[in-house]
């Protein structure tokens, strides 16, 4: 069993403090009063410290996610929602179940205010947000002083893990929605209408917490952490995809953070406990908790401690096809759930995934076709993805997948993706590495990827923008970065890259650029009137 210790301090009355609200102008989750009874214990405060962490991927209290934290459309946690609008509407993930899963909207980019992935996963992000909230505000030095100096000083810890996760959301919020209500743990938890963030305060708030995160002091993180847990490295590699993304967010291609963002790189790769794990398959297998060199964070997931239907259980079970001639048990699975394929487009940037040197291509080929000649949710068009397994690194299954899940993390931030970073960011104009290391940067990923066969190396001719992005997509699929990516370089809703279903049809085509940016949901619009949807 996989022992985390930060999850293994999960105490499920904790979630009997949380209520969704719906009275009125309440829409967004607020926490009772009850909530001065567990902080009445320092050893409390570690409790409510993971399930924060744990809110990420548990949609309640009980196995699997009965009872519930919150009421959602769908019922699933926040993963689920998450993994879907990155994925869901790009080159990567074709859907099966699109009436019956609700994705019908997201696989075809024509979503609304209404759409129930769109509003289950805005609410879970400021239920969140609203956990953070609540334990900072029980953080205070007025706060904690019946406490000892020592239990003093290892909550002020928690208070910078707590001030990460509510930066992570927010930057979430940024990246999704590019606008959300201003609400921290000075707001008042009823009776107030919180003032709307924009997208350029949105980035102001999360870069200034992030930043002071990082930096030397008493209110930063940890330099190191238990796996899991935020720390400097974590924080860094989020700021970095936060200034990679400034033009985007900000609204203007004349403000750019590139420097920024390579000088936040540099910080973590040059960091000596970090490097890339050598056998990429490792850090998608049940034990990839094991791979902390790399992985700088991930939602945990354990089939013993955390038994959920989302993270890593998604992206095992949801890959293995259910009509198709796969094994489940070659994956570490009771079965398959059929949920989704691999698009066309992703696989061809491998070449012939049957013969590449590609360590990446990761697919299940067998009885099925690489693209499409009709309907996107036709099981046997479309590969399966094999990037994910509940084995062990002996081979062996981690869990009886259908009692109680997988055992599989889902990585959110890791080295490899901070290495390209660095070398996109040198392209885009940014100072303090060379090209010559901004190319080694990228070609440590691809030798890696090639079992260091130098054949997977690229010249300095092919470096450009257009390559990091197919590049990105080899590297990170199915890490729900992939729709961030392609607003980046402006081919998400344009004709500049068109691929098969997009648009709502077969062959294709460019959407309306509003969806570069998720609406807020109707029910939010009505409870604050300080909250808009001009795009929609």
């Amino acid at each position: 069993m996989k022992r985390i210790n930060i999850l293994l301090g999960l105490v499920m009355g904790i979630g009997l403090l949380l209520c969704a609200c719906t009275d009125d102008l309440d829409q967004m989750p607020v926490t009772e009063t009850t909530s001065n009874d567990v902080y009445s214990e320092a050893a409390n405060y570690k409790m409510v410290l993971a399930k924060i962490y744990a809110s990420y991927v548990l949609a309640g209290q009980g196995q699997g996610g009965d009872n519930g934290d919150l009421t959602t459309i769908n019922g699933q946690d926040f993963s689920r929602g998450y993994f879907n609008l990155q994925e869901a509407a790009t080159d990567e993930v074709a859907n099966t179940w699109l009436s019956g899963n609700n994705l019908v909207d997201l696989t075809y980019i024509n979503w609304s205010a209404k759409d129930s992935w769109v509003s289950d996963t805005y609410y879970w992000l400021f239920f969140n947000i609203a956990l953070c909230n609540e334990f900072l505000r029980n953080c205070s030095d007025e706060a904690i002083s019946k406490f000892s100096s020592s239990e003093q000083e290892e909550i002020r810890a928690y208070k910078s893990e707590a001030r990460f996760m509510r930066a992570f959301s927010y930057w979430m919020v940024l990246d999704l929605y590019r606008k959300g209500p201003k609400v921290d743990e000075n707001t008042p938890v009823t009776g107030f209408i919180p003032e709307a963030y924009d997208g350029i305060s949105l980035f102001d708030f999360v870069e200034s917490e992030l930043r002071e995160l990082v930096s030397e002091g008493s209110s930063s993180l940890s330099d190191t952490n238990e796996y899991g847990r935020a720390s400097k490295p974590t924080a860094l590699a989020l700021l970095a995809r936060l200034y990679l993304n400034s033009a985007v967010y900000r609204g203007s291609v004349d403000t750019k953070y590139y420097t920024e963002c390579i000088t936040a790189c540099h910080k973590v790769i040059s960091n000596p406990a970090y490097y890339l794990e050598p056998d990429y398959a490792k850090l998608f297998n049940a034990d990839n908790h094991k791979r902390s060199h790399e992985i700088l964070f991930a939602m945990v997931c354990d089939a013993t401690t955390s038994v959920t239907w989302g993270g890593g259980t998604y992206l095992v079970c949801g890959s293995c096809g259910n009509s198709s001639t796969q094994d489940p048990a070659k994956y570490g699975l009771t079965n398959g759930w059929g949920m989704f394929r691999a698009r066309g487009e992703i696989t061809s940037k491998f070449g012939d995934v049957n013969n590449t040197n590609d360590t990446r291509a990761m697919f299940y080929t067998d009885g099925q076709e690489q693209s499409f000649t009709g309907a996107i949710d036709n099981q046997s068009e479309g590969y399966f993805f094999e990037k994910f397994t509940n084995l062990t690194d002996e081979g062996e299954a981690a869990s009886n997948s259908a009692a109680t899940g997988c055992s599989t993390d889902y990585p959110m931030l890791r080295l490899a993706d901070v290495y390209l970073m660095a070398a996109e960011a040198f392209l885009r104009g940014g100072a303090g590495i060379s090209r010559s290391e901004a190319l080694d940067l990228v070609n440590e990923v691809r030798l890696r990827a090639y079992n260091n066969d130098e054949s997977g190396k690229i010249s300095d001719a092919d470096f450009t923008l257009d390559f990091m992005l197919d590049e990105r997509g080899r590297e990170l699929y199915l890490e729900s970065v992939r729709r961030t990516d392609l607003i980046r370089f402006g081919k998400f809703t344009s004709n500049a890259y068109i691929w098969q279903w997009k648009g709502g049809v077969l062959d294709g085509r460019s959407v309306n650029d509003r969806y570069n940016i998720y609406p807020i949901p109707d029910t939010d619009l009505t409870a604050n009137p300080n909250l808009t949807n001009p795009l929609y």
